[in-house]
């Protein structure tokens, strides 16, 4: 007994805090009873998985509700300042903890963050990110993003970046897969989604990425487009509209999609390639996307697509290839730079200088006078491409014999005459002279 009362007093604090597990009646209640039941104290405490110091003395106690003691918080006497700003700044603790500790405050930014959350979430501010479901009407809008996600490309693990657009009405989607999220991918990725669909909607949401807004003055609308898209869409006659900043539910369609084929499409797969990748999602597409009973509109989306949307044709509208040219030194090993991956050569182009054309899909590299060399545009970075025409050679070089060191150089002269040949007598008198 005097055991047990010491324990008791070690598990509780000076100022009375209990340590160890606070437990609910329901446990209590087991605890009694197994201890009624004749079962020891340590075989109690193994059981229920509690400490044995709990077991010793629930078992002579009748429950209470349990309730650690506070033990004040440094912040209470900011309450008053952090009422009236919190809201001001949308409950950013990070500016919060900044502007407390100008008037002093040493703790931390996560006590701060933790002692203005229960705010957050009554303040009736917050109610406003709730989002009404916007629908909309057949060829009215469709929604583009991208996701991106790893998988292999034969036994190389590979970020891939996923191009999606999602038809507002139907649901109908649309996939491929690009080495990144560039201007070329995303203009690429328009025209190929718009001849799976067989046509664009009126309208397209997107986000706020660098290839389509330059720059965005939330408070005015202004916006500055980046030319090259902007031009792209103007050519189709496509109106595009823009989410606002930190309200991606807006396009909550594309957001479903794009974790729709990561999930589903992507999850677990190995491809050989890239292209591999691309004819199975676009199968994925048609034979399962677009035969699945939508969770919103209950119906196949190729069904509703089939039933009553409505696109706008750009068969008369087919832009040009969008490419990029730059110019290259070939360096000695024949393997062109481009974009950190390496792409090969004829041997005897190296030292010459090449133009580089950059399309979505493919590398040309062409020099004057010969047949260039196009190459599959590399996913991925820091990759090396195989030289896939005839067995590179060497160009044949001439050697020239060894001569030795030369013999006429008027800094080091020799006698090119015959060795002179001398009676071994004389040399023995030389030898006397030396001696001597």
């Amino acid at each position: 007994m005097e055991t047990e009362e010491r324990s008791e007093r070690l598990a509780t604090t000076p100022e009375g805090a209990v340590e160890g597990k606070l437990i609910s009646q329901s446990t209590w209640g087991a605890v009694r009873t197994l201890w009624e039941r004749g079962m020891s104290k340590k075989a109690i405490a193994r059981e229920l998985e509690l400490d044995i110091k709990t077991v010793r003395k629930w078992c002579r106690k009748t429950w209470v509700p349990q309730r650690r003691p506070s033990r004040g918080r440094g912040l209470d006497r900011y309450r008053a300042f952090l009422e009236e700003r919190a809201p001001e700044v949308g409950f950013n603790a990070m500016v919060l903890h900044r502007e407390l500790a100008g008037q002093g405050y040493e703790g931390s930014y996560a006590a701060v963050a933790k002692y203005v959350s229960p705010w957050r979430e009554s303040w009736p501010g917050q109610k406003e990110k709730s989002t009404v479901r916007f629908e909309t009407g057949p060829g009215e809008q469709s929604q583009v993003d991208w996701g991106s996600t790893w998988v292999y490309l034969g036994e190389t693990r590979t970020r891939v970046h996923v191009f999606t657009m999602v038809l507002g009405y139907s649901r109908r989607l649309f996939a491929r897969a690009y080495a990144n999220e560039g201007l070329e991918a995303l203009l690429e990725g328009h025209a190929e989604a718009f001849a799976h669909f067989g046509g664009r909607t009126a309208t397209i949401l997107y986000d706020n990425p660098r290839t389509i807004v330059t720059s965005k003055e939330e408070s005015t609308g202004q916006v500055v487009w980046n030319a090259s898209f902007k031009d792209r869409m103007d050519f189709y006659g496509v109106e595009v509209k823009l989410c606002r900043y930190y309200r991606a539910q807006t396009k909550g369609k594309v957001e479903s999609g794009v974790k729709y084929v990561k999930r589903n499409a992507l999850a677990g797969r190995r491809f050989r390639d890239l292209e591999a990748l691309n004819t199975y999602l676009l199968d994925w597409c048609q034979g399962v996307a677009d035969e699945r009973i939508h969770g919103t509109t209950h119906e196949k989306p190729s069904a509703r697509f089939a039933r009553a949307e409505t696109l706008i044709s750009v068969a008369a509208r087919s832009p040009a290839p969008r490419e990029r040219v730059e110019s290259r030194s070939v360096p000695r090993d024949s393997y062109v730079a481009v974009e950190t991956n390496r792409y090969p050569v004829p041997l005897e182009w190296a030292g010459q200088t090449v133009e580089v054309r950059i399309l979505a899909q493919e590398i040309w590299i062409t020099r004057a006078g010969v047949e260039p060399v196009c190459h599959s545009r590399l996913p991925g970075k820091h990759q090396v491409a195989r030289w896939q025409g005839p067995p590179r050679k060497l160009p044949r070089r001439e050697v020239m014999p060894s001569a030795g060191p030369p013999r006429l150089d008027p800094a080091f002269l020799v006698d090119l005459g015959e060795v002179a040949l001398r009676p071994l007598e004389r040399y023995e008198a030389i030898l006397e002279e030396v001696r001597a």
